[in-house]
């Protein structure tokens, strides 16, 4: 094992394969990556909103990497362990005309800055927010030719924002081209699901990930193994599909069926007991309601209800 790091700048905020990766590295590595918050470091503490109306919309995500893992080819899968996770004491979230989960109720610009005080916040008084870092962006590169923006996100990852992704976590995300390509940012300090109104708690982050590379493996889309760190509103020791589609009640329906796949590949259900244990035992959410055109919902079964299992063992 080698560890590394990989500081932040040079960004980039585009998906494409043809991007020269910053690094390479071997199954088995670590590596603390730096990460900018969603803005590339064009807010800072105390701007205004006039001020964030006119930042480079072009440098949303600015994401850390592409990180090419030696041997991965398209048919395995890449393990990404999100090992420790650290905030630097500030953040903000934005609303932004035209866009959330109720833009047509919200429709003014505006920027609200937080002081993140070790796990929690009272920014927002008299609430008392918990922390719970993780990053919104975690992919590798997708197989299409050309440049793509980061905000959609799919089966190579993405802009999931899934907060079940703090540190304990594990991410499997298909391969999809040779060497992976693995980028990664949109640092949040804490994060609802749906991220209503545009953003979580925005902040730069960070974060140490562990990779391994299993060879010759199928998988769909992207697949959470969370830990007991979550919030605990979230689901812990858990199974979690993810899911996006342009329609939520299609995200809903296929991550449904993918757990009824891992049911029946990994543990032996039929299909017709995979269905009625997700019927009783299935956690459906909404990760995010607002990257459109994408929708994402995850979908939730606890291990304890399972016989445990390693669905992809490290050789």
């Amino acid at each position: 094992m080698t560890e590394h790091t990989l500081f932040a700048v040079p960004t980039h905020s585009v998906w494409d394969n043809s991007l020269a990766p910053r690094l390479h590295i071997n199954s088995g590595d670590r590596v603390l990556f730096q990460c900018l918050d969603s803005s590339g470091a064009q807010i800072t503490p105390g701007m205004s909103s006039a001020q964030f109306d006119r930042i480079d919309r072009n440098r949303i995500h600015a994401l850390t990497g592409p990180v090419f893992v030696d041997g991965a080819q398209p048919g395995d899968v890449l393990e990404v362990s999100v090992l420790s996770t650290r905030h630097c004491g500030w953040g903000w979230t934005s609303t932004i005309a035209g866009l959330g989960f109720l833009k047509a109720r919200f429709h003014e610009s505006s920027l609200f800055h937080w002081h993140l005080d070790g796990e929690i916040t009272r920014s927002l008084a008299p609430a008392t927010v918990p922390l719970r870092p993780f990053l919104g962006v975690m992919g590798v590169a997708r197989p299409d030719v050309g440049s793509f923006r980061t905000r959609p996100p799919g089966n190579f990852g993405g802009n999931l924002d899934v907060r079940e992704l703090c540190a304990g976590s594990k991410l499997y995300l298909p391969v999809l081209v040779a060497g992976a390509l693995f980028s990664c940012g949109d640092g949040h300090a804490a994060q609802g699901d749906g991220e209503v109104c545009i953003n979580g708690i925005e902040a730069p982050l960070d974060v140490t990930l562990g990779f391994h590379l299993h060879k010759h493996q199928p998988l769909d889309g992207p697949l959470v193994e969370s830990s007991d760190q979550v919030a605990p509103d979230s689901p812990a020791d858990s199974w979690i599909v993810v899911a996006s589609e342009t329609d939520l009640l299609d995200a809903a329906q296929s991550a449904t069926n993918r757990m009824i796949d891992l049911l029946v590949s990994r543990w032996g259900f039929t299909e017709l007991h995979a269905y009625l244990l997700c019927s009783v035992a299935l956690k459906l959410r909404l990760s995010q309601v607002v990257n459109e055109p994408m929708f994402t919902v995850s979908g939730a079964i606890a291990k304890s209800i399972l016989p445990e299992r390693e669905l992809f063992p490290v050789r």
